[in-house]
C-alpha cells in the first residue's frame, strides 16, 4: 500500500510530523513501513513554462523550435524532440542548470546548429514510472491544464513535492488498504481526530429505479448491491490534483470517470465500477453463478472462459462484469460515453478469489475483497463517487439508489478484563489509561467493574477474540514501554543433544571431505516420489498441492540431489560433490499422519581429487563413496558395526552398488547411479549413498580411544588366494579376521585378477595380514602358528587354494 503524504494530511492532521517521524510512529504500532520515497527530494529547477510558438527545426526532421515562458524576462527557446509539443501549451521545463533524477544536469547546449536552454520534460523525466503515465502522455510530453502560471514549481504542481510511504501490510490488517483507513490508524497514534468526507450528491427529480433495476439471483456471495445512475457526463481528463495523487498511490489515470473510482477505491477500500448505462441495453443488472463454459471478454480485450463457481454482473441476458475483479468489454466506459453506472456491492472475498486466481487477473478491486472490505461503507462509497462526478464531470445524479439485497452485520463485542491484560502484557495499566487507547481507536466501549466490552467496528474485521485487545492495546500504548523480564522458572542446561551433536559431526566431516551441502523441496511427482528409496510404500499425496511436479511427499532425498547435480553439470560444473540431511516421508495408512525419518544422502560426479602440479587427476569411483561413509562412521565411533553388502536395488549400477549394514540390519545403500538413468539427465557417471541417519545417530556409540604406538615390530605376510569368481572379498576377509585372532591386526585387499593366466571360472584375491604383539616381539613360529591357521580356515569355508 503506497500513501501519499499529502493525501494522507486531508483526513488527519499530521503537520508537525515529517515523513520520516510518521513512518517511524506507525512502524512501531505494528505496521511496518517498508521505505519513505522523496520524489522530488533530487529534482532541482523544474518550473512550469508555456510554449509561445513552436517551429521546425532547420537542421532536423524530428526536432522543434519552441520559444517557452518559463516566467522569466524574456522567454527562452529549448530545442525539442516530443511529437506532441506544440504552441498553446502548459509543460514542465527543466532550465539550464537543473537536475533531474540520476543527477542528470540540464546544460546550455546546441542541437545541430540551435541554442538550447532547457529541456521540456515528459512525466519519465520527471521519475513517474511508465506505467503510470496517462496513455496520451505515455510518449511524449506532458501538457498541464489551462490552471497553471508559467515559472511555478512544476513538481509541486504534479504533486511530485509528495511523500510516499510504502506500507507493508499482514493479510489481516484489511482496514489499512485504503486512505481512510491508515488515517484512523494515524489519528490513533498521534490522539487526534479524523476528518472524513461526508458525501452529499445534487440529485435531479428523476429517480434512478426508473434507469435501472437490480436482482441478485446468487445471495450468498453478494448480499449487497447498490448502484447510482449519473447522466449527462463529459468525458475528459480528470483533475490534474486527482491525477498526481493517483500515480502516487500506484494508480494509473485513465479518464475523469474511471479515475473518480478508483479515487474512491483508494480513498475509501470499496472497490467501485463504471458501466457505461447505455450499453447496459436492458435497463436490467442480474448478479448470478457463470454457467459452465460461459465465453466473456474483459476490459483487456482476452476473451475467458467461465466456469459455475464464479461470479458475473449480467444485463440479464450476458455479463458484463466478473464481480469484483474486471469489467466487460462490452459495458466500458469510452470517450463516447454519456450515461454511467456506479456500482458500489459487497462481494464474498472467496468466490472473487477463486475467480482471480483461475483467470491470472489481480486487481485492486480483488485484492480488497480478498481479504474484506467494510460493509458500512458500500452506500457511501457510492455517494462518493457520484457527487464527484457531477464535479468533475458535469454529471446529473438521479435521485435515490437503486438497492438489491441487505447486509448490515451487527459490530462484534470483544470482552477482556484488566487483570487478564496486565498479566499478558507484564505492565500495571489503569482502566482509565485502556478506555483511552480504545477511545483513540475510535472503538465504543463499556465498563463494568473490572472488565471492559469493546464494540468493534466493521472496518476492523481482524479484532474477534481478547487476544486482539491485547495486541492493540500493547502497540498503542508502545512495544518499547512494556517491561523487560526474565522467564521464570527452572533454567534448563544449554547446549546440543547427543543427536543434534552427532548431525553436526557428520555434516562437518562431510564438508570437510570435499562436499557442499543442498537443501532441496521435500514435495515431488509421482514419478519421482518413490525413486531410490530404501522403503518403497505408496507416496504420501497432498490434499491441495501447488503444481504436479509438487504433489507427494518424498521417499529419499536422491531425485532432487540428482537433478542438482544434473543442473550444476549443465552449466559447465562437471565435477559435483553434494549432501543433504533431510527428512523423507513414509505412509502409515488413510488418515494416519506420514512417518518422518531422518536422512544422509549424497552424490559425486566428476573429478574427486586433482593435482594440477603433478598432473594427477582421480575421477569418483564407488571406493569413494564406501570411503566417505566408513569415514563418517568412524567420525561417529561406529566403526565396527558397520558392513557392506553385494545388492541390485532399482536405479543403481547392478555390479557397482552394496547396501550398507548397521548391526546386520540394512540402513543404507551406496553405488553408481544406473547408465541409463544418467543419461536421461545428462550425467556421465554419478555415485550416490543414503543413509537411515536417525538410525546411525540413536545408536549407542562409542568414544573415540587411543591406544599407543607397539612398542615392538610387527610381521607383514601377503597371500594370494585362488577361489572361485564368485566368492566375494568380505566373506574372505571375515574368515581371515575370525582365524586369526588377537595378533592380527590389520587386513586389506591390494589386488585382484582375473585374466588369462587364471583358470575360467576363478579368480585371484590378495590380502596384507600385519601380526603384532603390544607386549612382546613376535617369533616367527608364532606367527606362522596363526597363518596356517588362517589358511587352513579358508580352504574349508571357502574352498580358497594359495596361488602358486
Amino acid at each position: 500500500m503506497f500513501v501519499s503524504y499529502k493525501w494522507l494530511s486531508q483526513y488527519v492532521d499530521i503537520a508537525d510530523q515529517t515523513p520520516e517521524e510518521l513512518a517511524e510512529k506507525i512502524t512501531r504500532a505494528g505496521i511496518e513501513v517498508e521505505g519513505v520515497e522523496m520524489p522530488a527530494a533530487q529534482m532541482k529547477g523544474i518550473v512550469v513554462g508555456y510554449v509561445k510558438s513552436r517551429e521546425q527545426h532547420p537542421n532536423a526532421d524530428k526536432l522543434s523550435k519552441c520559444l517557452v515562458d518559463v516566467g522569466e524576462e524574456e522567454p527562452v527557446q529549448i530545442i525539442c524532440g516530443a511529437k506532441n509539443v506544440d504552441a498553446g501549451q502548459y509543460v514542465a521545463v527543466a532550465r539550464t542548470g537543473a537536475v533531474l533524477p540520476g543527477n542528470f544536469k540540464i546544460k546550455r547546449a546546441k542541437l545541430r546548429g540551435e541554442e538550447s536552454n532547457g529541456m521540456i520534460c515528459s512525466l519519465s523525466e520527471l521519475g513517474i514510472e511508465s506505467r503510470l503515465n496517462p496513455k496520451e502522455y505515455a510518449e511524449g510530453i506532458f501538457n498541464f491544464p489551462n490552471d497553471v502560471t508559467p515559472g511555478e514549481d512544476a513538481l509541486a504542481a504534479l504533486n511530485r513535492d509528495d511523500a510516499i510511504l510504502e506500507l507493508s501490510l499482514t493479510p489481516n490488517r484489511s482496514d489499512a488498504l485504503s486512505m481512510m483507513g491508515v488515517a484512523y490508524e494515524v489519528a490513533a497514534i498521534l490522539g487526534r481526530d479524523v476528518k472524513l468526507p461526508e458525501p452529499n450528491p445534487n440529485e435531479a427529480g428523476e429517480p434512478a429505479s426508473e434507469a435501472i433495476q437490480i436482482r441478485i439471483d446468487a445471495p450468498e456471495d453478494n448480499p449487497l448491491y447498490i448502484a447510482r445512475v449519473v447522466k449527462n457526463v463529459k468525458i475528459g481528463p480528470s483533475p490534474l490534483w486527482m491525477q498526481t495523487l493517483l500515480m502516487n498511490a500506484g494508480v494509473r489515470p485513465h479518464n475523469n470517470v474511471v479515475d473518480i473510482t478508483n479515487y474512491v477505491l483508494m480513498e475509501y477500500g470499496q472497490p467501485l465500477h463504471a458501466f457505461d448505462l447505455d450499453r447496459i441495453r436492458t435497463g436490467e443488472i442480474v448478479v448470478r453463478r457463470a454457467e459452465e463454459g460461459e465465453k466473456f471478454v474483459t476490459l483487456d480485450d482476452a476473451e475467458r472462459t467461465l466456469s459455475a463457481d464464479q461470479l458475473v454482473i449480467t444485463n440479464g441476458k450476458e455479463a458484463v462484469a466478473l464481480a469484483g475483479v474486471m469489467g466487460g468489454a462490452n459495458s466500458e466506459v469510452n470517450d463516447h460515453t454519456v450515461n454511467v453506472l456506479i456500482e458500489s456491492a459487497y462481494f464474498d472475498g472467496q468466490i472473487v478469489r477463486n475467480a482471480s486466481k483461475a483467470h491470472g487477473l489481480r486487481s485492486e478491486a480483488s485484492a480488497r475483497f480478498e481479504k474484506g472490505v467494510d460493509p458500512s461503507r458500500v452506500q457511501a462509497a457510492c455517494d462518493r463517487a457520484a457527487e464527484l462526478m457531477a464535479e468533475y464531470a458535469g454529471g446529473t445524479v438521479l435521485s435515490g439508489r437503486v438497492v438489491a439485497g441487505e447486509y448490515a452485520p451487527e459490530p462484534k463485542k470483544v470482552s477482556i478484563t484488566l487483570d487478564r491484560l496486565n498479566t499478558r502484557l507484564g505492565t500495571e495499566l489503569q482502566m482509565g489509561g485502556v478506555e483511552d487507547i480504545f477511545s483513540r481507536l475510535k472503538f465504543e466501549t463499556e465498563t463494568k467493574n473490572d472488565e471492559i466490552t469493546v464494540t468493534v467496528p466493521t472496518r476492523r474485521g481482524d479484532i474477534t477474540i481478547p487476544e486482539d485487545l491485547t495486541e492493540e492495546v500493547a502497540r498503542l500504548y508502545g512495544y518499547d514501554h512494556i517491561p523487560l523480564t526474565l522467564p521464570e522458572g527452572e533454567s534448563l542446561p544449554g547446549g546440543l543433544s547427543p543427536y543434534q551433536l552427532g548431525r553436526r559431526v557428520v555434516r562437518r566431516y562431510l564438508e570437510g571431505a570435499g562436499f557442499n551441502q543442498a537443501v532441496t523441496y521435500s514435495l515431488t511427482s509421482e514419478k519421482r516420489a518413490a525413486q531410490f528409496a530404501l522403503e518403497v510404500r505408496e507416496p504420501v499425496a497432498l490434499a491441495m498441492p501447488m503444481s504436479e511436479e509438487r504433489a507427494y511427499l518424498r521417499e529419499s532425498l536422491l531425485p532432487h540431489l540428482v537433478e542438482a547435480a544434473a543442473y550444476n553439470s549443465a552449466r559447465q560444473m562437471g565435477s559435483v560433490a553434494l549432501y543433504e540431511t533431510g527428512s523423507i516421508y513414509l505412509n502409515e495408512g488413510k488418515n494416519v499422519q506420514p512417518k518422518e525419518e531422518e536422512r544422509l544422502a549424497g552424490i559425486i560426479t566428476g573429478i574427486w581429487q586433482e593435482h594440477l602440479w603433478q598432473g594427477e587427476k582421480k575421477a569418483a569411483d564407488f571406493f569413494t563413496v564406501k570411503g566417505v561413509i566408513e569415514g563418517a562412521a568412524a567420525r561417529l565411533g561406529l566403526t565396527d558395526r558397520l558392513s557392506f553388502q553385494k545388492a541390485t536395488p532399482e536405479g543403481f549400477h547392478p555390479g557397482r552398488t552394496a547396501a550398507v549394514l548397521f548391526d546386520e540390519q540394512p540402513v543404507g545403500v551406496i553405488g553408481q547411479l544406473h547408465p541409463s538413468l544418467a543419461k536421461e539427465v545428462d550425467l556421465k557417471e554419478a555415485y550416490l549413498f543414503e543413509l537411515k541417519l536417525d538410525v546411525l545417530l540413536n545408536a549407542a556409540r562409542v568414544d573415540l580411544a587411543y591406544t599407543p604406538i607397539p612398542r615392538f615390530p610387527s610381521i607383514s605376510r601377503d597371500i594370494a588366494l585362488v577361489v572361485d569368481s564368485t566368492v566375494e572379498a568380505a566373506l574372505l576377509e571375515t574368515i581371515i579376521k575370525e582365524a586369526g585372532g588377537s595378533l592380527l591386526t590389520n587386513i586389506h585387499v591390494f589386488d585382484v585378477y582375473e585374466g588369462d593366466r587364471m583358470e575360467a571360472g576363478k579368480k585371484s584375491v590378495a590380502f596384507a595380514l600385519t601380526y603384532v604383539n603390544p607386549d612382546k616381539t613376535l617369533t616367527d613360529d608364532e606367527v606362522t602358528a596363526v597363518h596356517e591357521k588362517v589358511l587352513a580356515a579358508l580352504k574349508e569355508k571357502a574352498n580358497a587354494e594359495l596361488r602358486a
